[in-house]
């Protein structure tokens, strides 16, 4: 996608070339909303020269249509059916035009492809915008699709050695019938007369003589052949758990990272579907190596030689063994994750899935998953494979689901849709720790076999960490629990360790993040806020962003201990401000018009500098989720005197009553928002219309 990514922001010339690239042919809508896929094909490996080669290119075009479909499906809304409509018109003209010469869309793709790279590396070195620009995932997504192209080759290479080979071998085997047979004429010569043998046995001698010479030269040239195929196992096996280091050991841990900051409201992690086409390239890849690995043991049972092969042939079927099991068990992950605030009797859902589970048939006998929920340190004694005699912390009603395999996705998953916990065995809980801090996780495990019960795998994955609850009052230390978890837990850490303490900048992007989800707007946290914020954290007075920098806050200081005399913490009262805002004050804050992040002070020093009936709306310091009204007006006890008033903080139970643009309207001494907006102009158009009033004051009188 990291290409089309920067296609899109060429200019002049270069925007117009890309532009011409598309139309009936190959539409551009397509690449849009197909742009990561298409990306992370394998089209340079097809030679469009070889006719042979349509199959492959048949595949491509019937997965094209597929992804497309499935990108229809996906689709609502008004706008949504019109582009579904669009797709799938789109779907079909792509059959009909190249299902008969399925090689003309790999060639109309590859010189598509090429020549948007073209134009983005041109507009890279040119002093262009994009000058400069460091596209490292297209990088990275070259690098891989270019090992899988090696390792193709290489495995293609050692296929054509291995029949060769047995050519070679099947032909020795007839040479060496062939000296047996020499050898049992001349064993009958001895019951010939001594004149008739002596007239035979010459040549035989001589025939077996050559033959034998040519068995010996033959059995040497055999055993190179075996040991050259062995060295190229060896050097294809080494790249092969080079590029499945790098799939599973960076690109799905950073998936895995992504999702997990996905439950603090980071982007949604995507990018599944192309690790699943990796992951499955590295088991097609794996598996054809098995079978060659294993037809050259065959071989060398058929015909020993002596030598060093045997051992090699193990060492190759151990290694490619152990590279098989790594991915089948690496490739078994949460493609949804449950809730991570878990309350007891409550629905929940949650999605696993295999993404070798296609290639490898394992939906010919449909596995089932079982889903458990443990402890933290019943986490840490099963990583550390120790025996935890399958003992679980609590009862998860429907806890087995079989996976399924979906054939137009090509994706094998179980989808648990009715889970629910009925009850919860907590463990003594150390110092002052409460149960809102105490983790546990969703055990999700399987067994399956694959290549007719040659392999079993027994699969075992944990859910990111949940909190239990039996309340909803304890879902705001929960949520806490999760956020601190979610944002500073390490990767390959012992469950589930986080640190104690962490640098406040660090702590303000997951408050930025979480904030910015939970309101569901793109005006985060300014500089300003985050001083706020600071301000209250550390019960400090400057005003200073720089003097925060180096600071760092504890677990404890987070949403432990009360503010200064506050009842409450940091993050009860941060926590209280989201939840007003998103469920009363939303367009207000994306309109700007709640600056929020002001104390007391600090208002009247703004207001002070301004006319009468200039107002601003600021969170309550006093009270979780509660916003107050401050304005400068005219002191009424001392003539010529002015000073801000504060309004008692409205809360959930007052909007829920009255909106706060129509307590706006009311307070007739509300003149100006500042610094200086009128504010019928800011809010008017909010104002619950009149005739609506009136008409549920008529029903009142009417049906009381």
């Amino acid at each position: 996608m990291a290409v089309w990514i920067q296609a899109q922001q060429l200019q002049g010339d270069a925007l117009h070339q890309m532009q011409s690239l598309y139309g009936q042919h190959f539409p551009i809508e397509v690449r849009h909303y197909l742009s990561q896929w298409i990306e992370g094909q394998l089209w340079d490996a097809i030679d469009l020269e070889n006719p042979q080669e349509e199959f492959k290119a048949k595949r491509l075009l019937d997965s094209l249509i597929q992804e497309l479909q499935k990108k229809a499906e996906h689709q609502v809304g008004e706008d949504g059916f019109l582009l579904k409509i669009k797709l799938g018109h789109y779907a079909s003209q792509l059959k009909s035009t190249y299902d008969r010469c399925p090689l003309e869309l790999v060639r109309c793709i590859k010189h598509i492809l090429y020549t948007e790279q073209r134009l983005v590396r041109e507009a890279n070195n040119s002093s262009s915008p994009l000058g400069g620009m460091i596209d490292s995932m297209s990088q990275k997504y070259q690098q891989i699709n270019q090992a899988f192209e090696e390792l193709r080759i290489l495995t293609q290479d050692t296929e054509n050695d291995l029949r060769k080979l047995q050519h070679n071998q099947e032909y020795f085997i007839i040479q060496y019938q062939e000296s047996l047979r020499i050898q049992a004429q001349l064993t009958s010569l001895a019951t010939l007369p001594p004149a008739d043998r002596q007239l035979r046995e010459p040549s035989l001698l001589s025939k077996r003589a050559t033959v034998e010479a040519w068995l010996t030269r033959e059995a040497n040239t055999l055993q190179k052949y075996r040991l050259g195929l062995a060295e190229k196992h060896q050097k294809t096996l080494a790249l092969l758990r080079k590029q499945q280091t790098v799939i599973l050991d960076d690109e799905l841990i950073q998936w895995k990272r992504r999702q997990q900051l996905a439950g603090n409201g980071g982007p949604p992690e995507g990018g599944l579907d192309i690790l699943q086409s990796w992951c499955e390239k590295l088991a097609e890849t794996i598996w054809q190596n098995r079978q060659q690995i294993r037809r050259a043991e065959h071989l060398r049972q058929q015909l020993p030689i002596p030598g060093p092969i045997e051992e090699l042939l193990n060492d190759l079927n151990s290694t490619i063994t152990d590279i098989i099991s790594t991915l089948v068990t690496s490739t078994f992950i949460i493609e949804k994750q449950p809730p991570q605030v878990l309350k007891t009797q409550t629905k929940f859902a949650a999605t696993v899935r295999l993404l070798v589970g296609g290639k490898l048939n394992v939906h010919m006998n449909p596995p089932q998953v079982k889903a458990t929920i443990i402890s933290e340190q019943q986490a840490k004694a099963l990583l550390k494979n120790e025996n935890t005699r399958n003992d679980s912390s609590g009862e998860i009603l429907n806890n087995n689901c079989v996976m399924e395999y979906h054939q137009t996705t090509g994706t094998l998953s179980a989808h648990f849709r009715n889970m629910s916990l009925k009850r919860i065995k907590r463990s003594d809980r150390r110092g002052a720790e409460s149960v809102t801090e105490e983790k546990f996780t969703i055990l999700f495990e399987s067994q399956f076999s694959v290549g007719g019960n040659e392999l079993v795998f027994q699969v075992k994955t944990l859910s990111l960490p949940v909190v239990v609850i039996v309340h909803g009052s304890q879902d705001n230390n929960a949520t806490a629990t999760v956020l601190w978890d979610n944002a500073f837990a390490e990767p390959g850490r012992v469950p589930f360790i986080v640190p104690d303490k962490v640098l406040w900048p660090q702590l303000c992007d997951a408050l930025n993040m979480k904030y910015r989800a939970e309101v569901q707007s793109n005006r985060g946290l300014s500089e300003e806020n985050l001083v706020f914020l600071a301000q209250k954290a550390f019960s400090s007075s400057s005003s200073n962003p720089e003097d925060y920098r180096s600071m760092t806050m504890t677990w404890s200081q987070f949403n432990r201990e009360s503010l200064p005399g506050r009842n409450f913490t940091f993050w009860q009262w941060f926590d209280g401000v989201m939840e007003l805002t998103k469920k009363h004050l939303k367009p207000h804050w994306n309109d700007g018009a709640i600056l929020g992040f002001v104390n007391k002070q600090q208002a009247q020093d703004m207001l002070m500098s301004k006319p009468n009936g200039t107002f601003l709306l600021r969170f309550s310091d006093s009270e979780i989720g509660g916003i107050t009204i401050a304005w400068v007006a005219e002191n009424p006890n001392k003539a010529g005197e002015r000073m801000v008033w504060n309004l008692m903080p409205y809360t959930t139970k007052d909007f829920s009553i009255r909106s706060l643009s129509d307590r706006i309207s009311d307070l007739n001494h509300l003149l100006f928002l500042y610094p200086d907006r009128p504010k019928d102009e800011v809010f008017s158009k909010y104002y619950t219309p009149p005739l609506y009033i009136i008409t549920c004051r008529y029903l009142y009188m009417v049906y009381r």
